[in-house]
């Protein structure tokens, strides 16, 4: 384990007396700035998306990933990470804490709550993978409901992680990086909701990784149910045209 993840997780000991490490992680302050705190995830200027003020969205820097949440479906827009052989080095000794937690960056009539998941059986479904996290705090921080949509257990699970997320790290350790991913759902037609709070449960989600030393971009698209199958990545144009948002403004990748 590295320094800074030690530092992270050490508890401190005084006179005798071990106080453990906080349980709410810490997370960047600043929200006011928005992305302007952490240009490093995106590749270019971050997206523009289409009618975005109806979607009530809010900028949010986290330590290893930055999200576009919206207060309106209480789920991300999108959310961006930018990801190394080292940074996945990194997050392999990291422990899993499993401690999700409602943002209170976020106002409270836009946010999701632990109360929304509970008994509705979809899973709080991780779009910057815990597995990815290279710090204990980074760790803790992705447990943040403003980083997770709704996902069918089988999906969560099964395809989206051991196929979509699995098949992502493996090309990171490969090329070595850098690599930008963009991860989120997809609403088609009238959405279905979960608790009170109504958080949107979304019909697709989608997986952009974007090589800029290959100068290559591709997508994973697969549907929000039990059954579905990662199958062949799409094109970066054809991503486009399904939700509408221009994720890599400016540039010109291949595939």
């Amino acid at each position: 384990m590295s320094l800074r993840n030690l530092l992270a997780t050490a508890a401190v000991a005084v006179a005798g007396i071990v106080f453990p490490a906080p349980v709410h992680p810490a997370v960047p302050p600043g929200e006011a700035r928005g992305f302007a705190n952490c240009p490093q995830f995106f590749p270019a200027a971050p997206p523009a998306v289409p009618d975005a003020k109806a979607l009530k969205p809010r900028e949010l820097c986290f330590d290893a990933f930055a999200v576009l949440h919206s207060g309106k479906t209480k789920t991300p827009v999108y959310v961006v990470q930018w990801l190394t052989r080292e940074t996945l080095t990194d997050a392999q000794d990291e422990k899993r804490t499993n401690r999700f937690f409602s943002d209170a960056r976020l106002p409270s009539a836009e946010r999701a709550r632990l109360e929304d998941y509970k008994g509705s059986g979809f899973d709080r479904g991780h779009m910057a993978p815990a597995a990815d996290m290279p710090t204990a705090q980074a760790m803790a921080q992705s447990f943040s409901l403003a980083n997770m949509v709704p996902q069918v257990p089988q999906n969560n699970r099964g395809a989206w992680a051991k196929s979509v997320e699995k098949a992502t790290r493996q090309y990171v350790m490969r090329s070595g990086g850098p690599v930008y991913v963009f991860s989120g759902p997809v609403y088609q037609g009238r959405p279905l909701t979960i608790g009170s709070g109504r958080v949107w449960v979304p019909t697709h989600l989608f997986k952009l990784v974007y090589d800029p030393k290959a100068n290559r971009a591709w997508a994973h698209w697969i549907g929000n149910t039990d059954k579905a199958r990662a199958g062949r990545p799409i094109t970066y144009q054809e991503l486009v045209r399904r939700t509408g948002i221009e994720f890599l403004s400016g540039l010109r990748p291949r595939g």
